[in-house]
C-alpha cells in the first residue's frame, strides 16, 4: 500500500462530501493515517462515531485542526469565513487548507485573508453529489469517474497543490487546475443554469 498522503486529516463538516472523503480514507489507508471530524453538534459527533469512518471527533473546530496536515472545510460555504477565523491561529505550519465548496473566488476572497503565513491553501471542487445530506449519506463510490476541478490561487506551492490532486485522485476523481473566475462562470452556466 502507498504511504498515506497526510498523517492527519480533520475534516469541518460532514456532509455528504466530507463523509464520502472520510469513508475512502478509513477504507484505502492511504489518503491519512488519521481522521478526525468536527461539526455543529454533538448528536453527529456521535452518529460519526457510529458510523466508524473517523478516528477521533471534536466539536470545536480549533481543537479538531491541532496538529492535522491537512484540514478540508466541508460545512456550508456561508460558514467558511467564521472558520477559516476560528482555526487560522491553531493551524499547523506547513499545513495544506483545501474546501470542497461549489464556488471559489468567495472562497478565495473569504478564506485566503485569514489564512497564516506557511499554511497552503488549495480550493477545491469535487464535481459530484446527490440530494441527501449528513454524515448517513456518504458512500466510497462518490467520486468516481468525476471531476474535481482544483482553483489554487497564484503563487501556491506546487507540492501542496499535488497532494490536494493526488487525494483525489485516490478518491477515484479525475482533476483538473482552473483558474478560480473561469471556474465559477463554467459551473454558473453548466450546473447553476439548469436549475434557473
Amino acid at each position: 500500500m502507498a504511504e498515506p498522503i497526510f498523517k492527519r486529516i480533520a475534516f469541518l463538516g460532514i456532509g455528504l462530501i466530507g463523509s464520502s472523503v472520510a469513508r475512502i480514507a478509513r477504507e484505502r489507508g492511504d489518503i491519512a493515517a488519521e481522521i478526525v471530524v468536527n461539526a455543529r453538534t454533538q448528536k453527529t459527533l456521535d452518529r460519526v462515531m457510529e458510523l466508524g469512518f473517523a478516528d477521533r471527533v471534536e466539536l470545536d473546530p480549533r481543537k479538531a485542526v491541532e496538529g492535522a496536515d491537512c484540514v478540508m472545510l466541508c460545512a456550508p460555504v456561508g460558514a467558511f469565513a467564521d472558520l477559516a477565523e476560528k482555526i487560522a491561529p491553531h493551524l499547523m505550519p506547513n499545513a495544506v487548507l483545501t474546501d470542497v465548496g461549489s464556488t471559489k473566488q468567495s472562497v478565495i476572497r473569504d478564506v485566503g485573508p485569514l489564512i497564516p503565513a506557511g499554511v497552503h491553501f488549495v480550493p477545491a471542487h469535487p464535481v459530484a453529489g446527490t440530494e441527501h445530506s449528513g454524515p448517513d449519506s456518504g458512500f466510497t463510490t462518490l467520486f468516481e469517474g468525476r471531476w474535481c476541478l482544483l482553483t489554487p490561487p497564484p503563487g501556491t506551492d506546487d507540492d501542496a497543490v499535488e497532494k490536494v490532486a493526488e487525494l483525489w485522485r485516490r478518491c477515484g476523481s479525475m482533476v483538473e487546475r482552473m483558474e478560480p473566475a473561469h471556474h465559477d462562470r463554467v459551473l454558473a452556466i453548466v450546473s447553476h443554469l439548469p436549475h434557473l
